[in-house]
């Protein structure tokens, strides 16, 4: 496993030998991007290659990839994922970063704990997204993307935030600005995690309190396995949102899925739409399985104080109630962060594995059978031929 470090900033890395179709861990950017599993040939380490075709992208998407591009090399955080090289080859965009072993906080939900991680598990992620967002706060930057396919974890159990496409900037003529009015470009994916302040559009603006709100819905996510509002209509989570609806923290007795109507795991991210699971207290019958196929859940949870209390401070209808990040740092909820080393949260990701390299010999993976050579119109200029072969 590479770390971030580890990754030098030019394109001097020599070889890179990309295993088969196997070696695609995921997707992103709106479903533009396949991220892949390579081996950087000299020292034999995994890492992470972003592929992106550009000629799939609008004019507003491919600003936000410049966006990302140019952020990922002036941001310098533990634990923000930023790319150390980037070149294009004809119509792709390429992309190298650390590699993700243990993949995104919405993955895990979805394949090991459809009905939520353990406490000590979510301070931890938690933890390590707040200070990423105290970091981006402080560089005059919200990031209005935080939720769980975005929290990243690797193999040695560091927490990264990524989804830089999304950060928008709120300085102005060398000002920052109090509050800015700008709607990203993908909200409909990210309804469920904006801020009511977000979502409202008017002469009052947003800042990045917003990021503490949609700090407040990760958490409900972490803990349930399922997205707060994402089974209602826009129309409808809008209006719940401003009349300062939020979801709570379920402390409830176990019983089978079955009753509760077919309760479907969230799918946060850019495969999932508005309606694909179901929001933490609205709950239907359905019949579209069989009770023997249904899971049962697991015993009552009964949510710490803490945990409530850091729920409804991040999710207060007035953004200048809520705390900021820095301060949330410093919450009786993440004392058991201190208490614990890395090596003891890697242990409560039991079942979840990281990634391991393919067994098949690798094959080449070329940007594009007519291509020469990439160039690097927003990267430094090349110095080492690249090898796909």
């Amino acid at each position: 496993m590479i770390s971030e470090s580890q990754i030098p900033p030019t394109p001097s890395l020599g070889h890179i030998i990309c295993s088969s179709t196997d070696c695609v861990t995921g997707r992103g950017f709106n479903n533009l991007s396949q991220v892949s599993m390579a081996r950087h040939v000299p020292t034999g380490q995994l890492v992470a290659v972003k592929q992106t075709n550009l000629d799939d992208c609008t004019e507003e998407e491919l600003l936000q990839l410049m966006n990302e591009v140019l952020l990922s090399r002036l941001f310098r955080h533990p634990n923000l994922l930023t790319s150390r090289l980037v070149f294009s080859s004809c119509c792709q965009l390429w992309v190298l970063m650390p590699l993700m072993a243990y993949g995104s906080a919405d993955t895990l939900l979805r394949t090991y704990f459809p009905d939520g991680m353990s406490e000590s598990l979510i301070a931890y992620l938690l933890y390590g997204v707040l200070k990423a967002l105290e970091y981006l706060h402080r560089m005059g930057y919200v990031h209005r993307g935080v939720k769980a396919s975005h929290i990243l974890l690797s193999a040695e159990g560091h927490v990264y935030l990524s989804g830089l496409h999304s950060v928008y900037s709120m300085m102005r003529e060398g000002k920052r600005m109090r509050v800015v009015f700008d709607m990203p470009h993908h909200s409909p994916a990210l309804l469920p995690w904006l801020s009511p302040e977000l979502l409202r559009q008017d002469l009052h603006g947003y800042g990045v309190k917003s990021d503490i709100y949609s700090l407040g819905i990760v958490a409900c996510e972490l803990v349930s396995g399922r997205v707060p509002f994402q089974d209602m209509p826009p129309t409808q989570m809008l209006l719940q949102k401003l009349r300062g609806s939020h979801c709570c923290l379920l402390d409830v007795a176990p019983f089978p899925l079955g009753e509760l109507g077919g309760l479907k795991v969230s799918r946060s991210g850019v495969d999932s739409g508005i309606g694909e699971s179901v929001a933490t207290g609205s709950l239907t019958h359905s019949a579209t399985a069989p009770p023997t196929d249904r899971p049962q859940s697991p015993g009552p949870k009964n949510h710490s104080a803490t945990l409530h209390n850091l729920v409804q401070l991040c999710l207060q209808q007035q953004p200048e109630r809520r705390p900021s990040a820095s301060t949330l740092l410093t919450h009786a909820f993440f004392k058991q962060v201190k208490r614990h080393t890395r090596d003891s949260f890697l242990s409560l990701m039991y079942p979840a594995v990281p990634l391991t390299s393919p067994g098949d010999p690798p094959i080449s993976c070329p940007p594009a059978p007519s291509c020469h050579g990439p160039s690097s119109p927003s990267a430094d200029p090349p110095e080492a031929v690249w090898d796909f072969s």
